[in-house]
């Protein structure tokens, strides 16, 4: 059976994990949080003590970091696991600054390219369409008004017990939507044959509906 690989992107907060999460589950695919990722690596410089904007203190890591994505979203982090502590709001405000180091996505981009080389995928991220898996056989750039990521978000925040005011988190959507955008190396762009899909004013069924119907659309079920 022919793999498939779906992807998934655009800004901070639009959803696209929550709905990733739920496409896979319906397609049977597995689901591959790249987010998370960058997160984990985010945390682990951060309990070393580094500066997340100094490029030459972060990027020696990859030398020593071992993520792994278990199921049921578990993530691992050298054998610790560092599910609920990535979502933190340190960790946010800083992981867009460890996503734009080069060195630092080549090494979780070729971990990412492996995984999506053994089953049937959906990945979400920044990159995904236009670097990380460029020939995808669906790719969708999803996006949302700022005021209602920074909403969604925050509503995320408060039911997993995370401390944060929704000021705080739309000052970080737009910070991130920057840094995102405008690095150097694979920044935050629609690629040319993605199909964007504005979420704003859709619940998460919705966006999972439509999608669906577009990567059957795609790979004719």
């Amino acid at each position: 059976m022919k793999k498939v690989a779906i992807a998934i992107d655009g800004p901070a907060a639009a959803g696209k994990s929550t709905v990733a999460k739920l496409i896979a589950k319906q397609m049977g695919y597995t689901y591959i949080d790249t987010g998370a990722m960058y997160r984990a690596y985010t945390w682990y410089c951060m309990e070393k003590g580094v500066d997340c904007t100094n490029h030459d203190a972060c990027v020696p890591f990859v030398n020593e970091v071992n993520i792994v994505l278990k199921p049921n979203n578990v993530v691992l982090c050298n054998g610790i696991d560092v599910t609920k502590q990535i979502r933190e709001t340190r960790v946010s405000a800083n992981v867009s600054y460890i996503a734009s180091y080069k060195e630092v996505r080549l090494f979780l981009v070729d971990q990412q390219r492996k995984m999506a080389e053994n089953d049937s995928v959906v990945m979400d991220g920044r990159d995904i369409g236009t670097y990380v898996l460029p020939n995808a056989e669906v790719k969708i750039f999803q996006i949302a008004s700022v005021e209602t990521r920074a909403k969604r978000r925050y509503d995320e925040n408060m039911e997993k017990g995370i401390l944060c005011t929704l000021a705080e988190i739309e000052e970080d959507v737009r910070k991130r939507d920057y840094i995102d955008s405008h690095r150097e190396f694979a920044p935050l762009k629609k690629a040319n044959d993605a199909i964007e899909l504005d979420t704003s004013y859709m619940n998460v069924e919705e966006v999972v509906n439509a999608i669906i119907k577009i990567i059957n659309g795609k790979i004719g079920k």
